[in-house]
């Protein structure tokens, strides 16, 4: 992968690292908050030689370093730990004790740092002194040569004991620096691989080698519409006919028109791969555009395990195709019209059988029938993949849409759906790529995100719409 690439992987998932930032960030508030506070008193000894002679200089300071790492040990040696405990009367073991004692000496010097930590200011400063008091006449015991000479090593105090007033543990900034940093690598890391685990579909330019036929249109989301659907706002929802996805709906209409001149398009079926593409509402601004042209249309909801088309356009669902396909009303009953040149066929009862029923001999007299009385049927189908139902439409329509849900359908859904196609003797018009994101506008392009400018027409009545096309949210 190229920079550009992953750039683009942090365009698309930025929302993934950023819940891990916060996860970071909130797991250090938690530890901040729970960790009990410690405080740090500290001093500083400096360690030289005591022989005499520039002769003894560097044989001196060689002796020194080799003598630190026993110092170190001496400090929280046994006889140490006995002697701050009986001067202390802190109530702490000797390991208590030692695990309180730091030692650190600074690499190519001869300097011995002493820190002490306690979760009492008090009791770490009161150790520290101990140490400042009894290390440098312990040393000078131990070193002792003879009586007429001193100690080979001199220990001095360079800092005495300091106490830090402010915690060294925790330390909020610093946890929440590493935090953050920490949830920027997991969170890219996990957005690379969310990117290549995800086979969904990104662009359209692969639909043509996947289906052999091309891109009939690339339809986007109405945004706006989205949210009052998650506001459970009434129905019918519909699109701005100034929005970018009724002029995609219009490009569509067109090309389903002139698909082939030979052998026009009557009935129309619109199908996916899988549920949740948004065959519904591209059935009903497609078919609310053929009426626009003046045709009368027809929209039949065969999507009988699952039905949406009655609730959708805010008709009765009870009675529709399944009621005529057993006898119980005749097709007159149980047409509703919707606006100006367009009925509604809803599903109505869902039938125990819907392949069955869908496939039978008056399933095809109705069908026929319906071509005598409308100009476009288009029938809202169902999913290809999951049931045989969407087949069976397809196979009785003189063409088929296949919609192909953006970020969602993968390669594999959508071969599946052409053969699925191709065994029933199906007529595939061509894949549509919907619910892409919006274009940005453009100026003098006022586009279904405007906010401004004159008030957008209301949503269609029974009896009259103007030039609207439903949103493709659902």
């Amino acid at each position: 992968m190229e920079i550009r690439d992953y750039l683009r992987v942090v365009q698309r998932q930025w929302w993934v690292v950023a819940i891990m930032v916060f996860v970071a960030l909130g797991v250090t508030q938690v530890i901040n908050k729970k960790t009990t506070p410690e405080y740090a008193a500290s001093a500083v000894f400096f360690l030289s030689s005591a022989r005499d002679g520039e002769s003894s200089v560097l044989e001196g300071s060689m002796f020194v370093a080799a003598r630190l790492k026993t110092y170190t040990e001496l400090l929280t040696g046994e006889q140490m730990l006995k002697e701050i405990a009986a001067s202390t009367n802190t109530g702490l073991s000797l390991d208590d004790i030692e695990e309180r004692i730091t030692v650190t000496v600074d690499s190519g010097s001869v300097l011995l740092t002493v820190t002490v930590t306690d979760t009492m200011p008090s009791r770490a400063e009161k150790i520290a002194d101990v140490l400042v008091k009894r290390f440098p006449p312990l040393v000078q015991v131990l070193e002792k040569r003879t009586a007429a000479a001193g100690p080979a090593v001199v220990v001095e105090i360079v800092q005495p004991v300091l106490l830090d007033p402010d915690p060294v543990s925790p330390r909020p900034l610093h946890n929440d620096a590493l935090a953050v940093a920490v949830g920027l690598l997991v969170g890219a890391a996990a957005g690379v691989i969310r990117e290549v685990c995800d086979s969904s579909l990104r662009v359209a330019g692969v639909l043509p080698g996947l289906t052999g036929l091309p891109v009939l249109a690339l339809i986007p989301i109405d945004r706006r519409v989205r949210r009052k659907l998650r506001a459970k706002d009434s129905g019918p929802f519909v699109s701005d006919s100034r929005s970018a996805r009724a002029e995609a709906l219009r490009q569509l209409r067109t090309n389903v028109q002139f698909a082939d001149r030979d052998h026009p398009v009557k009935i129309l079926a619109v199908t996916s791969a899988m549920p949740g593409e948004g065959r519904s509402s591209t059935a009903c601004g497609l078919a609310i555009l053929f009426a626009e042209a003046g045709q009368r249309v027809l929209i039949v909801d065969a999507e009988l395990r699952r039905p949406r088309l009655a609730a959708f356009l805010g008709r009765e669902g009870s009675a529709g195709l399944t009621t005529v396909l057993v006898g119980a009303a005749s097709l007159d009953q149980v047409l509703q019209p919707w606006g100006s040149g367009l009925w509604l066929l809803a599903s109505g009862h869902r039938p125990p059988n819907p392949s069955e029923l869908l496939g039978s001999a008056r399933m095809e007299e109705l069908i026929a029938e319906l071509r005598d009385r409308f100009d476009k049927i288009i029938f809202d189908s169902p999913p290809l993949l999951p049931v045989t139902d969407g087949a069976v439409v397809a196979a009785r329509a003189d063409g088929a849409l296949l919609l192909v849900r953006a970020r969602k359908t993968t390669a594999a859904q959508v071969t599946a759906a052409v053969r699925a196609l191709a065994a029933v003797d199906a007529r595939l018009l061509g894949p549509v790529f919907n619910m892409v994101a919006a274009p940005r506008r453009r100026i003098g392009l006022p586009t279904s995100a405007d906010t401004t400018g004159p008030p957008l027409p209301p949503a269609p009545r029974p009896g009259g719409w103007n030039a609207i096309a439903l949103s493709g949210a659902l």
